[in-house]
């Protein structure tokens, strides 16, 4: 009974010698036994980090054939300490040289074990190879992303869950207007900054409510938003950002945000409505802008933001052009807009027609004794001399009025019209009051 007990334990132990066999002979790490400074077992693994055709190659040379000499005297030193079976070193990078002569960097762990009925060391090896090499693609792609970023115009700055920047490229320092070395800009939140933010509409924009804020909160990737940065030296820059998450998969992700200076471009669009809507030679309001306008008060359905039209001509003024020159016409014509703005509320809208005409469209309620008040006010101040390269110039105007009433049904068209046949009966002829009222079609008359 105990001799087949003893049978099965060694059947036992021979199955289990077997296994071990076989998973030193597949594992993909290497195995070396050495002992007394001689390898006596390498397995395949062992041969192809080595470079060898066989394990043969390699058992029964010096280990430190195949050490790199950089390395043998930590490892011997690591080695020396184990004293007791089983004991072992910690994990270690080293150097291997293969047969070839290349350098592999390698990971290992030695531990005294019983061999042949004697100790020796079993080294346990990691080739590195691929880790490195795929952490020096890391490192050059790290390298190459940031000096991408650092050559960017756009701004670009990773901020972290607490709202603090992290890292910003030189560009968002130059937009920002910070230190050069980014000291004012690396561990502070946008409050902490020089800067005030602000949104579209060039109002106060708290850190809290700046899209990059959202980002962190929510996720949410947002494109294409507007806001601007009041800087500490004064200047007011526009921005065009978008924000993200650095890494999108990863719920503890810093936001980078990107923005790109549209200051110029801004100004360059506001001056290029500006240029579409108002007349170049006295900055007025064009026709095409007080049409838009009329449009709008005629659409409104109850309070009228404009209540009254005037159509403004000037008397005589081809006499000036023609004995005077254009030069001096256009000035007299650049005065008499500016006499109109002075003499009219902020709200009150004024434009130019084109040549000598002109037209005034009133904001809000305007009562008939204001209206009586107004005209002759309004001819008596372009009727002041004007003295234009040595020339005193008097200028006589022609008003007409018409008013718009809730529910109007004409056009922007039909109002001018109605507004220039009112101005016609104003002119001087038989030396009439130089004043007339024009309504609607039916309601037309002079005054």
């Amino acid at each position: 009974m105990d001799q087949d007990k003893a049978v099965d334990a060694e059947v036992d132990t021979e199955q289990l010698a077997q296994r071990y066999r076989s998973l030193v002979e597949h594992t993909p790490d290497g195995i070396v036994v050495h002992e007394r400074g001689i390898v006596v077992y390498a397995n395949p693994a062992t041969a192809r980090m080595l470079a060898a055709d066989s394990a043969d190659q390699v058992i029964g040379r010096p280990l430190t054939r195949f050490v790199h000499p950089g390395s043998v005297p930590s490892m011997v030193d690591r080695i020396s300490r184990l004293t007791t079976a089983g004991a072992a070193s910690e994990p270690t990078e080293m150097e291997l040289i293969r047969i070839d002569g290349e350098i592999v960097p390698v990971e290992t762990v030695s531990v005294l074990t019983a061999w042949h009925d004697h100790l020796a060391y079993q080294v346990v090896i990691h080739d590195l190879t691929a880790q490195r090499a795929a952490e020096a693609a890391q490192r050059r792609a790290e390298q190459h992303f940031t000096t991408v970023v650092s050559q960017l115009e756009e701004g670009v700055v990773v901020i972290d869950r607490n709202g603090r920047i992290e890292s910003a490229n030189p560009a968002a320092v130059r937009i920002f207007g910070t230190d050069e070395r980014t000291g004012e800009l690396i561990g502070a939140t946008i409050d902490e900054l020089p800067l005030i933010l602000l949104d579209a509409n060039a109002q106060p924009l708290p850190a809290s409510r700046h899209p990059v804020a959202r980002t962190l909160a929510t996720g949410e990737t947002i494109t294409g938003y507007v806001f601007g940065v009041d800087r500490h030296d004064g200047q007011r820059r526009w921005l065009s950002g978008s924000s993200r998450l650095l890494n999108p998969g990863d719920s503890d992700s810093p936001a980078v945000s990107s923005f790109a200076d549209i200051t110029e471009f801004r100004a360059s669009r506001s001056q290029l409505e500006f240029q579409a809507t108002h007349d170049a030679l006295t900055g007025l309001a064009n026709r095409s802008l007080i049409l838009s306008q009329l449009a709008n008060a005629l659409a409104a359905s109850e309070d009228l933001p404009v209540s009254t039209v005037l159509f403004i001509d000037l008397d005589g003024f081809k006499a000036i052009n023609d004995t005077l020159g254009h030069a001096i016409g256009d000035t007299v014509l650049q005065i008499v807009a500016q006499r109109l703005q002075r003499a009219l509320r902020g709200t009150d809208l004024v434009g130019r027609l084109g040549g000598d005409e002109f037209l005034v469209l009133l904001s809000g309620r305007t009562s008939r004794v204001d209206l009586d008040s107004l005209v002759p006010r309004l001819r008596s101040t372009m009727a002041e001399p004007i003295i234009a390269r040595g020339h005193r110039i008097e200028v006589n105007a022609s008003i007409g009025v018409t008013e718009l009433e809730t529910g109007d049904n004409r056009t922007p068209e039909s109002v001018l019209h109605d507004a220039d046949l009112a101005m016609y009966r104003a002119k001087p002829t038989g030396r009439r009051e130089g004043t007339s009222l024009g309504r609607r079609p039916t309601n037309t008359h002079a005054s």
